[in-house]
């Protein structure tokens, strides 16, 4: 158990470390208005929902 909580950790720590660098990509959208920012990282929801997809479309091929 404890192991899988170690490889938990490092794979969100991996994931922490590339969303830095994809978190504003061209296409999303972000309205700043006096003290009001609204950011709808849209282009950002298309490539994670991407490779998500093709990740569990992987591992559901070794089920």
């Amino acid at each position: 158990m404890g192991k899988i909580f170690i490889i938990i950790g490092i794979i969100l720590v991996v994931i922490g470390l590339i969303w830095t660098f994809i978190g504003r990509l061209p296409g999303d959208i972000s309205f700043k208005k006096g003290n009001v920012t609204f950011y709808f990282p849209i282009m950002t929801s298309i490539i994670v929902s991407i490779i998500l997809s093709l990740l569990f479309f992987i591992l559901g091929r070794f089920r």
